[in-house]
C-alpha cells in the first residue's frame, strides 16, 4: 500500500470579501520530497501558502498533515506539529546577533529546548549546518540579503521541522548566491526534511523539485515533473504570453 502524502490539500478556496484569491486548489506533497509551486505574480501562491500554514483560514476546503485534518489549526500551533516556514520578507530579530536569533528559535517546536545551554547547542549545530557559524556574532540587521535569507532557514531549522515551507528564498540573489541556496535546500532535504517551496527562479525549480504545481488567477493549471510542466502549452502561454507551436487555441 502506498504511503499517504505528508501534506494534502483538497479544494482550497479563499475569498476576501468579493474577491476570490484562490479557487478549488488540490494537490499533495509526498514525504521526503521537494515540491515547487510556481505562477505569475498575483497567481495566488502566497495566499495558498498562508492557508496551508495556518495564517489564513480557508473559505472552503481541507488541509491534511500525515492524514490528520489540520484545517482549523492556528499558525502558532504549527511548530509543535514539526512544521516550519520562512517568509519572503525576512523577519529576523534585527538587533540580536545571528546566534541569538537561532537560539531564540530553538526554544520553540515539538523538541523545544528546555534550557539556555540546550538552545545554544542546538543553535550552534544549525549554524554549522547552514554555513553561518563564522557570522554568529554579527547583528542580523547588518547582514546582506543572502545571509538574512540563510538566517531565515536557520531559524526554521532550529525548531526541528519535519516539513519546511520556503517562500521565495532566492528572490534578489545573484547566480552564485542562488546556486549556494540550491545546495543548502538540497542538503536540508537530504537530512530528512520534506520541502514545499514557492519560487520564481526556474533554474532552482528544475534543479530541486520532483513535482511542480502551477497556479494562475488563483487556480491550479498544471501539475507534474518540471519537464512536464515546462512543456505544457498553457504554462508556456501564461509565462511567455505566446502559445507553443502546435497548441490549440
Amino acid at each position: 500500500m502506498a504511503e499517504k502524502p505528508i501534506i494534502e490539500v483538497q479544494g482550497l478556496t479563499k475569498r476576501f470579501k468579493g474577491l476570490t484569491a484562490v479557487h478549488d486548489v488540490s494537490f499533495s506533497v509526498e514525504k521526503g520530497s521537494i515540491t515547487g509551486m510556481i505562477g505569475p505574480n498575483g497567481a495566488g501562491k502566497s495566499t495558498t501558502f498562508n492557508m496551508i500554514c495556518g495564517y489564513y483560514p480557508p473559505t472552503e476546503g481541507k488541509i491534511f498533515y500525515n492524514g490528520e485534518d489540520i484545517t482549523n489549526k492556528k499558525a502558532y500551533e504549527y511548530t509543535n506539529m514539526k512544521i516550519a516556514r520562512t517568509f519572503q520578507i525576512m523577519k529576523p530579530l534585527k538587533n540580536l546577533s545571528v546566534l541569538d536569533n537561532v537560539t531564540a528559535a530553538a526554544y520553540f517546536g515539538h523538541a523545544g529546548a528546555k534550557s539556555e545551554k540546550e538552545a545554544k547547542e542546538r543553535a550552534m549545530e544549525v549554524l554549522h549546518f547552514t554555513g553561518l557559524y563564522e557570522k554568529r556574532h554579527v547583528i542580523s540587521k547588518d547582514m546582506g540579503t543572502p545571509d538574512q535569507k540563510r538566517l531565515e532557514m536557520a531559524r526554521a531549522l532550529a525548531t526541528k521541522p519535519e516539513v519546511l515551507f520556503l517562500d521565495e528564498n532566492m528572490a534578489g540573489l545573484n547566480p552564485a548566491e542562488t546556486e549556494e541556496a540550491i545546495q543548502l535546500i538540497r542538503k536540508i532535504n537530504e537530512s530528512g526534511v520534506t520541502i514545499l517551496l514557492i519560487e520564481h527562479i526556474m533554474k532552482a525549480v528544475v534543479s530541486l523539485c520532483e513535482k511542480v504545481i502551477v497556479l494562475h488567477h488563483g487556480e491550479k493549471i498544471a501539475e507534474g515533473t518540471p519537464e512536464q510542466v515546462m512543456n505544457d502549452p498553457y504554462v508556456m502561454e501564461v509565462y511567455l504570453g505566446t502559445k507553443k507551436e502546435g497548441a490549440s487555441a
